[in-house]
């Protein structure tokens, strides 16, 4: 049954980090004006109330992952660290123009990319430059992304002095064949001892990312890779599927073929093996792909309710605003969407021309808003509920027509002002909400657009 129920919905879907999702931004109604007057209007009605989250893509990397679905640019020359920051900081200036008053951040996350790559000198000038006109929530959350080869007792001790708790590394797998086929290799030693750093400097909470479906990736691998990951008993653990979109992300993707990738009822059996040994061990399962200790603040969300999903993942709580900061980064000020430039050289050019370097994005439409709230609900609580009026509209019966399918394999409970995702249901949350994506619905896409729900 559970197979047949693999091949039934393992189809291409969103992973919904927002609705509408980047390929169905309309460019048409977007405009640089527009993506200004959205973000004031929504500054103004929460950054008293909740603060801001600011994410910053710091996208240099010293060698190629194949895993990687992410905007970097390879390179070892350490001599663009200072060009990059300085823009970083000239970007951050031109939002703080738009702003009336200084922003209270209440989160900020260096991502990438490799943001270890940069010298601890140089993200602590990052960091300071970014507070040095804002202000800091009462319960600000400050984190970054860690590789394990790269990331010193230097850069932990920096980033903890200027506010830093969380950091989260990159461990994938801990197979030395599948990590050659991936270009990223580092031993358990490795993680061990940069996390163990982070514990002895104070770091609150530490996060490990593990991967299953990855290339020439077994079973037992999985389970070998889930055993070293209890010896160090993470805070916060990422256990997804690996995508693979190698259209999107041209060669970057193509260091193996897709006959080494493992098949899609594998890939199940990694994931259920994993979910079962993770709870075994005590760790809580949080929304899709997320498992954390009852002690972290991501299980203290969930079981609050404040649990939030945005282009950064889970966080333990919502802000209305989300600016991001540096090339690709993507803004959210609930009311719109805008992307930066793709490209380093175009992103430099335009902050010379003292222009905020936003390539496209979307105005989100009062359509747009209500599905943007349910597939939220769906994603961070796996459940949803019409009963409010500012949460219906007049598609709902299509929508619920499409979900009964689901409701006859067990995958959810359809009531008569809601649904609730069932246990079984919760591996197959993308193509609930795909139901609900109506955008999706009416322009099914001819070409691949994104990875295997499964």
């Amino acid at each position: 049954m559970r197979n047949s129920l693999i091949q039934k919905y393992n189809i291409a879907g969103p992973r919904y980090t927002s609705y509408p999702t980047v390929p169905y931004w309309n460019q048409e109604t977007f405009s640089l004006k527009k993506w200004k007057s959205s973000l004031i209007k929504s500054f103004n009605e929460s950054n008293h109330k909740e603060g801001i989250s600011i994410y910053i893509h710091l996208p240099f990397c010293e060698s190629m992952c194949t895993f990687c679905g992410c905007n970097k640019r390879i390179t070892k020359q350490h001599d663009v660290e200072d060009v990059y920051i300085n823009a970083v900081l000239k970007e951050w200036s031109l939002y703080l123009d738009v702003f009336d008053e200084k922003p209270i951040i209440k989160e900020m996350h260096l991502g990438g990319g490799t943001p270890t790559f940069f010298s601890p000198d140089n993200l602590k000038r990052l960091v300071e430059g970014i507070l040095m006109n804002s202000k800091r929530a009462v319960n600000y959350e400050f984190s970054f992304e860690g590789h394990p080869n790269n990331t010193t007792r230097e850069h932990l001790q920096t980033l903890y002095d200027v506010g830093f708790r969380r950091v989260s590394y990159g461990v994938q797998d801990y197979n030395e064949t599948v990590q050659k086929a991936i270009h990223r290799i580092q031993s358990f030693e490795a993680v061990k001892n940069v996390t163990e750093l982070a514990r002895e400097i104070g770091y609150t909470s530490i996060s490990h990312d593990i991967i299953f479906g990855l290339p020439f990736q077994t079973i037992e691998n999985v389970e070998q890779t889930i055993f070293k990951t209890k010896e160090l008993l993470p805070d916060r653990l990422a256990f997804y599927s690996y995508a693979h979109v190698p259209w999107v992300k041209g060669n970057g993707q193509r260091g193996f073929n897709d006959e080494d990738l493992p098949t899609p009822e594998i890939k199940s059996k990694q994931y259920e093996l994993g979910k079962k040994l993770l709870t075994q061990v005590g760790y809580t399962e949080i929304g899709m792909d997320h498992f954390a200790l009852p002690t972290d603040t991501l299980y203290q969300s969930m079981v609050e309710g404040e649990l939030h999903r945005n282009f950064m993942g889970y966080t333990p709580s919502k802000t209305q605003v989300m600016i991001g900061l540096g090339v690709s980064a993507i803004s959210d000020s609930l009311y719109a969407f805008s992307q930066n430039e793709k490209s380093i050289e175009s992103y430099y050019h335009l902050l010379k021309e003292n222009m905020l370097p936003v390539n496209r994005g979307h105005i989100l439409s009062e359509e747009d808003l209500v599905i943007r709230k349910h597939i939220l609900n769906l994603m961070s609580r796996f459940k949803t509920s019409w009963s409010s009026k500012a949460f219906n509209f007049k598609e709902l019966p299509e929508v619920i027509s499409r979900l009964k399918e689901m409701e006859k394999d067990g995958l959810i409970r359809i009531n008569s002002d809601s649904i609730e995702v069932t246990k079984k249901g919760q591996p197959f949350v993308r193509n609930i909400c795909m139901a609900f994506d109506l955008l999706l619905q009416r322009n099914q896409p001819n070409t691949n657009l994104f990875s295997m729900t499964v």
